[in-house]
């Protein structure tokens, strides 16, 4: 089965490996070829235009930044009409659910299937293979996708078209909103004089215990903000979530305030920083180092 990448960053890379890895044949492209080319080693086939990236593929994955991004690689490049009539295209990037349908609709003008298939779990979950999978779509291109989604981890089907990106959606909501209230609860025991450090300790295995605590509440710790998962890309998201509510009527203030603090924090230089970049702004804001 020959896969084609496109897009091969901070999730792209570690998950291009992984294909390697698992004996596929894989194809790569990235706008800086640079960072295609790092895979070359791991035996992937570079190349200069994501058309030629496709051109044989059975399935293409896209791992992008936003869903303008995907329009611009799939269409207005002419991706898309490169590809081969009955393959499949599977979008984990974390787009919008009203642009995963608008470009399921375009692609199946060409006799392309499509699922959205956004994850969860970061760069380490992509090295590891423990990436949690959204998959919105039909079931047979569910099926025919699952053995190259479980090389990046655990895929779930569900719902239609759009609904993997919901699920994403809720996601980081969740992700987002837990992160600034780790991130404020700790800054709130430093200042008042606890052992930062020792209160994450304590509070392991109670009711309060996440993977947000374990991993951001320990980067906070550490004041280790090296970008895994990007501030100005969980704005992006808290964004899409605030855009989607509006559409189908929902009224979401608490994703509307962090989408403020991510924001404020962005205009205050922190884009570039990591998620648990927030409690450098939750810091400042209280005078703390």
């Amino acid at each position: 089965m020959n896969i084609a990448i496109l897009g091969i960053g901070l999730m792209g890379f570690p998950m291009g490996r992984r294909l390697c890895d698992a004996g596929y044949c894989v194809h790569v492209w990235n706008r800086t070829l640079k960072k295609a080319q790092r895979l070359a080693s791991a035996g992937a086939i570079v190349h200069e235009a994501p058309t030629d990236a496709v051109r044989d593929a059975d399935i293409t994955i896209t791992m992008l930044d936003n869903g303008a991004v995907v329009g611009q690689v799939l269409f207005d490049l002419g991706t898309a009409a490169a590809m081969k009539p009955g393959a499949l295209l599977i979008d984990m990037s974390s787009i919008n659910p009203t642009e995963a349908r608008d470009h399921a609709a375009r692609l199946n003008e060409l006799h392309i299937a499509y699922l959205d298939a956004p994850v969860s779990g970061g760069t380490i979950g992509a090295e590891s293979g423990t990436l949690a999978i959204m998959a919105g779509g039909k079931i047979s291109s569910f099926e025919q996708a699952l053995p190259v989604l479980t090389v990046f981890g655990r895929a779930t089907h569900v719902g239609p078209i759009g609904a993997g990106q919901l699920a994403k959606l809720a996601n980081q909501m969740i992700v987002g909103g837990t992160i600034g209230i780790v991130a404020e609860a700790l800054l709130l025991c430093e200042r008042g004089g606890a052992n930062m450090a020792k209160v994450k300790e304590a509070i392991t295995g109670g009711f309060a215990d996440s993977r947000v605590l374990q991993v951001h509440g320990q980067r906070m710790v550490e004041r280790d903000f090296a970008p895994r998962g990007r501030m100005s890309v969980q704005l992006k998201d808290l964004r899409n979530a605030l855009s989607t509510a509006h559409e189908i009527g929902y009224e979401a203030p608490i994703t509307a305030l962090f989408e403020q603090l991510y924001a404020q924090s962005i205009e205050h230089g922190l884009a570039d920083l990591d998620q648990a970049g927030l409690f450098v702004e939750l810091a400042s804001r209280n005078g703390m180092s």
